[in-house]
């Protein structure tokens, strides 16, 4: 080897390598545990003055979707499926930013890709 290459022995810098090998395991963890409760956690949003109400959970699924009867006019369908499609798409990105948040928080404002 020509001089001033590689002089460090396997030990050298173990540790800290270690060290960053368990936080990434914890941070991983904790970011299971986070994705694990954001799927069972519910997110509603509702359009026309209550009488659109769409409810999702943090798995991007429709659980439920409330329609007061007075809302349905046969003669005007087109609104209240802008209705629904406006609450459907509320809910999902409350959803959506509540998952971005905590996971800037876990990763302290990191890009990580996700």
């Amino acid at each position: 080897m020509a001089k001033g290459g590689y002089r460090g022995g396997p030990m050298m810098g173990g540790g800290v390598n270690m060290n960053m090998i368990r936080q990434a395991q914890k941070m991983q963890q904790e970011m299971l545990k986070m994705q694990a409760e954001m799927e069972t956690k519910e997110y509603s949003a509702t359009t026309g003055g209550g009488v659109v109400t769409a409810v999702v959970n943090g798995k991007h699924e429709v659980l439920r979707l409330s329609i007061d009867p007075e809302a349905v006019d046969p003669d005007d369908v087109e609104m209240l499926q802008d209705m629904v499609i406006a609450a459907v798409n509320e809910a999902m990105r409350k959803a959506e930013s509540e998952a971005s948040a905590n996971m800037g928080k876990l990763t302290g404002g990191l890009n990580l890709g996700f």
